[in-house]
């Protein structure tokens, strides 16, 4: 449990500190947000926002998990640090786009191939070595194997799992992507996420089936280091929210959403709760089913459903201020990772 506090105590800290440095910096150097002049009209006056800010808290949280195990004079562990590579990866993709959307001075980066391209690689990488690197007891960080609050199934092999991981991963960074179109909404409802999986690590710890093999155990292999890790991001996402509350000082740009969406990824596919996540993240999916509903509605039809996708901007078009819309959104979130622990606690019930 100390781990868990060490790595959120010192993310919050360098990235509430670190991220007013970087807003100084970037924006003498005129790193700032682009904006679509066809969008939302009311989004025009953030135009030259600072953006990128996704580095603050990408950085923060790679040293807090450093010094978590350097206080507590411990090892990494391999199910943590492919977490990690994951968010840092995907980060990087996102860097390479907003890099281009600020040089190029415009509002789209990376084409989405190219985009996609990255995402695949950094998540096939991910998806090899996640089901290799068994510890003393014949645990690897997972299985070929389908998971809600555990794996269910049969194995779907390492091709089936592969195709499932990079889904997922593909999936989630680009959900997270496009949650991140109001001030904080995307820092909230991710944090949510991360919470929940702090919760969900500590208990597959203290009922893990090394120490009391029983019914409701869990096969995972590095439970409290995957709860340092959510901690660690936790920490430096409130460091940064405090900053990019509306109204916003600073944007995560892709380097943020890309990266917290590996997170969420990786800590789903390391806990063994892939399908769980569906309901945790769930702001973020119904968010993302409203793109695919407005694209797949107007290819068909020729009409919209919503004002305008995300389903964020419906309710901007609407009236609604953006702090309520923000609030709401991140009320909605809270209700959707409570949901998501209540599943996995269910089952602990007494019968």
């Amino acid at each position: 449990m100390t781990n868990i506090i060490i790595a959120g105590a010192v993310g919050l800290i360098l990235s509430m500190l670190g991220t007013p440095l970087a807003i100084r910096l970037f924006s003498r150097r005129g790193v700032g947000q682009n904006v679509r002049e066809d969008g939302v009209q009311a989004h025009l006056g953030k135009k030259g926002t600072p953006t990128m800010g996704g580095i603050v808290f990408v950085l923060a949280a790679l040293l807090a998990y450093g010094a978590s195990h350097l206080a507590m004079l411990e090892p990494p562990t391999v199910s943590g640090m492919l977490v990690l590579f994951l968010m840092t990866g995907l980060g990087a993709v996102g860097f390479l786009d907003d890099f281009i959307k600020i040089y190029k001075q415009r509002s789209l980066g990376l084409r989405s191939g190219a985009k996609a391209l990255g995402q695949l690689v950094v998540g096939a990488v991910f998806a090899f070595l996640v089901t290799r690197q068994p510890n003393v007891y014949g645990i690897t960080p997972a299985e070929t194997r389908v998971s809600f609050l555990r794996d269910i199934g049969p194995s779907i092999g390492i091709v089936g799992f592969t195709i499932w991981v990079l889904i997922m991963i593909v999936g989630f960074s680009n959900a997270v992507n496009l949650t991140d179109g109001l001030d904080g909404l995307a820092s909230g409802a991710t944090g949510a996420v991360l919470a929940a999986y702090v919760l969900i690590g500590n208990w597959q710890l203290r009922n893990n089936c090394i120490d009391q093999l029983g019914p409701n155990c869990y096969w995972v292999r590095d439970p409290l280091d995957l709860a340092v890790v959510a901690a660690a991001v936790l920490g430096a996402l409130i460091g940064f929210l405090w900053w990019n509350a509306p109204p916003a000082k600073i944007f995560m740009g892709d380097t943020g959403s890309l990266a917290l969406g590996g997170v969420l990824a990786g800590l789903a596919i390391a806990t063994r709760t892939q399908l769980l996540l569906i309901i945790l993240a769930g702001l973020c999916v119904v968010i993302t089913l409203s793109v695919i509903i407005q694209v797949g509605s107007f290819k068909m039809t020729g009409k919209r459903v919503f004002r305008m996708a995300p389903l964020q901007h419906h309710f901007e078009l609407k009236g609604w201020a953006e702090t309520t819309i923000v609030v709401r959104f991140w009320l909605i979130a809270i209700l959707c990772a409570a949901l998501g622990l209540g599943l996995f606690y269910v089952e602990w019930m007494p019968k």
